[in-house]
């Protein structure tokens, strides 16, 4: 596996159209350094999954007749690597033009080289587009920070702007505000995120300003949410935590990132802007 060298990575870089099946096009980023950063360590203090859904999948059958799919992708935040997103969306293009037999043979593929390219085990779900039952939420269930009347002025993570008040509760709250940036090519990354706890209640207006102070940070997904837990952790120390983030789609694939320290299912909803 190679080191966390970006350089090397497809990201901001002129890319061929490949589409006769290619695995190797599939680039791991370790998680370690990142995780350094902020201070995680093994075991986890969280745990979690990366959700990824892709709305651009096909193939060809073996009479060279089109296919396509929607496909669920789940990997466990344990996994030593997340996926460059553009290798991602490369791979996935390499199905385009490249003959298989059945959905359950491009799902078999699907799992293998995504577990080989992660360290761990990824579970894969084809959905044929006449099958597809998906319910689209307007927005989160909880209470929206976004009408709150507050100054902004601070565009990189600050974790001062996280207080806590002395009453205990138990809340969901979410923003449709959280943006960040791509580290290498600095596309906007756009994301609604939930926040759920019990502790000591957090100030919402200085939640938000501390979701908002993302707006021109450069970091992965997966990485922004296990920043917010940490940061949340660190200086709220509330009993029970979950951030989930769900961000719209870049090239036809969203990326869907939750970490909590108690065991949680979430569904893999769709919200209005996915």
């Amino acid at each position: 596996m190679p080191t966390n060298n970006l350089q090397n990575s497809p990201l901001g870089i002129r890319s061929p159209y490949i589409s006769h099946y290619q695995p190797n096009l599939l680039y791991p980023i370790p998680r370690k350094s990142k995780r350094e950063e902020i201070g995680v360590h093994y075991p986890l203090p969280f745990q979690g999954k990366d959700i990824w859904n892709g709305y651009e999948l096909s193939w060809l059958n073996t009479k060279g007749k089109p296919v396509v799919a929607t496909a669920e992708f789940i990997i466990p935040c344990e996994s030593p690597y997340l996926v460059e997103s553009k290798s991602f969306k490369l791979y996935l293009n390499s199905f385009n033009n490249t003959l298989f037999d059945s959905f359950t043979v491009v799902e078999s593929f699907l799992i293998r080289d995504l577990s080989a390219t992660t360290g761990t085990p990824v579970a894969v779900k084809l959905i044929p587009l006449n099958q597809v039952s998906t319910t689209i939420q307007q927005h989160f269930v909880g209470t929206c920070l976004d009408e709150l009347d507050i100054a902004c002025d601070t565009y990189s993570p600050q974790t001062d702007y996280l207080k806590t008040e002395n009453s205990m509760t138990t809340e969901i709250v979410y923003s449709d505000l959280l943006k960040s940036n791509c580290p290498v090519t600095g596309q906007p990354d756009w994301a609604s995120i939930l926040i759920s706890y019990t502790g000591k209640k957090i100030q919402p207006e200085g939640l938000l300003k501390y979701i908002i102070s993302f707006r021109n940070h450069n970091e992965f997904h997966e990485q922004c949410v296990e920043r917010i837990f940490i940061d949340i952790m660190r200086c709220c120390s509330p009993q029970k935590l979950l951030v989930y983030a769900r961000y719209t789609r870049r090239g036809g694939v969203d990326i869907n990132p939750f970490r909590a320290n108690y065991n949680v299912v979430l569904d893999n909803m769709r919200l209005w802007r996915q």
